[in-house]
C-alpha cells in the first residue's frame, strides 16, 4: 500500500527542522503506511529530526515523544505495523507530539 499521509508536528520540532508553514506535512510513503516509514521519511526529509523522534542506533521512540493515529495514542504500536487506513489515505493526520513533564 502507499499513499500521502499529512503529518502533524509541534512547533519546536517544526522550529528545529526549518518547517516555516504550520500546515501539515505531506509525505509520499510507498510501501506499508507504518510509524517506521513515516519516521524514515521525515528524517531523511528534515535531517535536523534525525535523533529527535527515535534513537539512531536503536530506532526506539524517544521517551518524551507520543505518536497518535485517529485519535488513538499508537506509541506503543511496533514500527512496521500498518496504521489505520484514515492515516494512508490521508484522511486524518498522523499526529507527532512531545509530552510534558514535571510537577
Amino acid at each position: 500500500m502507499s499513499g500521502t499521509v499529512r503529518v502533524a508536528l509541534p512547533a519546536s520540532l517544526r522550529l528545529l527542522a526549518k518547517i516555516g508553514s504550520h500546515d501539515d506535512i505531506d509525505l509520499a510513503v510507498h510501501g506499508t503506511i507504518s510509524i517506521g516509514a513515516i519516521l524514515d521519511l521525515l528524517e531523511q526529509k528534515y535531517p535536523a529530526l534525525r535523533g529527535t523522534l527515535r534513537d539512531q542506533a536503536s530506532q526506539r521512540r524517544r521517551p518524551f515523544i507520543r505518536f497518535f493515529a485517529c485519535q488513538q495514542d499508537v506509541s506503543h504500536q511496533a514500527a512496521d505495523e500498518p496504521l489505520p487506513p484514515a492515516i494512508a489515505e490521508g484522511r486524518e493526520p498522523f499526529i507527532i507530539i512531545g509530552a510534558i513533564a514535571g510537577g
